[in-house]
């Protein structure tokens, strides 16, 4: 969830933010200073765990035969390393041409792929972020703050629970935009290994 959560921050640094938030403030200065951890929120809002486990599925079969690209490789060289004394040297040349064109096929697959999801999770983001900041606007209106900041982007020291909106705003979009149960909640990320990995990514890094 690393990845998508840095993706919302750097978004709603571009002007979504402080300018509906500025736009819905009272204007009498002396309501109330309220926080939230906008990453945290829409990373932890149903809609948001939905769209990171759809862009999870729709890029599996992509991450898949990266890997097994990668295996393909990582046999070559194997193969080359372990029979280097009985393999002929036109056979070691066929090998090494055969693994060179394969690390050039997964670097291209693997920028295309990550170029695509990153496109996709960014679309998804914006949609979210958009619709959380219209409801911190309406929120803060409606409960006399006067202004609202993004703790994950301002340094603060200190905030009382009392004014931290996180968790407030995550029931308050849910409750907005509901989600099927069963579709809030993404599977395990994988990484390239195949093991459980906290913020899995569509592409495998080729091996030097």
């Amino acid at each position: 969830m690393k990845n998508l959560a840095t993706t919302l921050t750097v978004l709603l640094c571009l002007g979504v933010w402080p300018t509906t938030i500025h736009a819905q403030a009272p204007s009498a200065g002396t309501g109330k200073i309220g926080v939230i951890n906008i990453q945290e929120a829409i990373a932890s809002t149903a809609e948001g765990k939905k769209a990171f486990a759809d862009l999870q599925k729709k890029y599996a079969p992509r991450q898949q035969e990266l890997q097994r690209l990668q295996q393909e490789i990582q046999s070559i060289q194997d193969q080359l390393q372990k029979q280097a004394a009985t393999l002929s040297d036109e056979e070691q040349r066929r090998l090494s041409r055969e693994a060179e064109e394969k690390q050039k096929q997964l670097k291209r697959s693997t920028e295309d792929a990550n170029a695509e999801f990153q496109a996709d999770r960014d679309d998804a983001v914006r949609l979210i972020g958009q619709k959380m900041v219209r409801l911190i606007g309406d929120y803060a209106q409606q409960n006399g703050f006067a202004l609202v900041v993004d703790s994950a982007q301002i340094p603060v020291y200190y905030a009382s629970k009392e004014i931290d909106l996180t968790e407030a705003m995550v029931k308050r979009y849910d409750t907005a935009n509901p989600v099927a149960a069963d579709a809030a909640t993404p599977p395990a990320p994988v990484s390239a290994a195949g093991k459980p990995a906290a913020a899995p990514k569509p592409g495998v890094k080729p091996k030097s």
